[in-house]
């Protein structure tokens, strides 16, 4: 089950990540539903198609996923963020921030053609849930959630549940697991040890590409 989620974040990513900028106000699923359409126009123009493009398709991902996540909402990490100083907090939110976007648009290729189905949505308050269905080509449906917050007439992903499983409090268990055995300085050098490693990755296929 872990082994068959895990392959499905790919084709997630393209409604839970890349959602995009709003130009309108509107309830959340109208948003969501519009911008996952723009998402997926990338993935399949012609231009940035092909392993030889894949940099400047993320580049163009990443344009839209870096507005769509409330970054400093999805950091936060449980009783340990009050302990934090502003500064700790910046740098972590940045450091999340980026391996998290990396992580899942490194697996983008993986988007296919799945339907995505609308089941409904509900608000409370600023906080939104838009209940989906993505449906694969075997005909299977995976229930995905797209936890949202407004921020003035936008609605921001802070969270993606997939088959009752939440993404970000995945991640929350791991760095608070980190922090207990070892400290805070531990996970954050842990943090820029993989983001070296995305960015040493990019660097050599760039290298390769020209």
């Amino acid at each position: 089950m872990m082994r068959r989620r895990g392959a499905l974040v790919g084709v997630v990513v393209v409604a839970a990540l890349l959602v995009g900028r709003a130009a309108f106000a509107g309830p959340p699923t109208d948003q969501l539903r519009t911008h996952i359409d723009r998402v997926v126009k990338t993935l399949e123009d012609s231009a940035v198609k092909g392993d030889d493009k894949a940099l400047e398709r993320r580049r163009q991902v990443r344009a839209i996923a870096n507005d769509i996540f409330d970054w400093a909402e999805t950091a936060r990490l449980a009783r340990h963020w009050q302990k934090l100083t502003d500064g700790q907090r910046e740098e972590f939110v940045k450091l999340f921030g980026d391996l998290l976007e990396r992580a899942y648009i490194s697996k983008i290729e993986l988007y296919g053609g799945e339907k995505i189905q609308y089941a409904g949505e509900s608000v409370d308050g600023d906080l939104a849930s838009v209940r989906t269905k993505l449906i694969t080509k075997q005909g299977t449906e995976v229930p995905i959630e797209y936890r949202m917050m407004r921020r003035g007439d936008r609605w921001l992903v802070y969270d993606v549940v997939i088959e009752s499983v939440s993404l970000i409090s995945n991640y929350r268990t791991q760095f608070n697991r980190i922090i207990q055995t070892s400290s805070y300085q531990e996970l954050v050098r842990k943090m820029k040890t993989k983001q070296e490693e995305f960015q040493y990755e990019e660097a050599k296929q760039k290298r390769s590409t020209s």
